[in-house]
């Protein structure tokens, strides 16, 4: 016999930080009447999917709070809020369900005053470029990159003189 031992892993504070920001936003903006009812609950969710951008969208999208949802599980959201349940032990509910949920992240802001753009991955050179809506046509290499957000840097930065 080979015995396995099975482990409950439980979220801690900072993990699956989308997920529990999503559920907190939502049980804010509920009244104390709603938050005894798993419809108006989903259909608050619903709601509040509409206007959500990045991360929180793509957590909409896993629950299916967005009219292109692959799948439904609005319920496993909807009925632990009305037992109350906090936030953290929704998400940890959710991620038992779908892994998924936990892996998203927010991205992290990247100061460019205060970093060394040649410690920068292309990766977060490219993400700079895409968060102020600009492109480096026939950019390869890193240096490229580095030269171009040197060129728009002025526009897009004012540093007090």
């Amino acid at each position: 016999f080979c015995f396995l031992p099975q482990f409950v892993f439980s979220l801690k504070e900072g993990d699956c930080e989308v997920c529990v920001k999503a559920v907190e936003k939502l049980q804010n903006r509920l009244t104390d009447a709603e938050k005894s009812d798993a419809s108006l609950i989903e259909k608050q969710f619903i709601e509040m999917c509409k206007s959500s951008k990045g991360k929180e969208n793509k957590f909409c999208y896993y629950l299916g709070g967005l009219e292109d949802s692959a799948t439904k599980t609005l319920k496993e959201l909807t009925t632990p809020m009305t037992y109350g349940l906090p936030a953290l032990k929704i998400c940890e509910r959710l991620n038992k369900r779908d892994s998924q949920i936990c892996e998203l992240r927010e991205e992290k802001k990247i100061d460019i005053t205060k970093v060394d753009l040649k410690k920068l991955r292309v990766r977060d050179l490219k993400k700079v470029l895409s968060d102020w809506e600009e492109t480096c046509d026939g950019c390869i290499e890193k240096a490229e990159f580095i030269r171009r957000i040197e060129e728009l840097k002025p526009k897009y930065i004012k540093e007090d003189l």
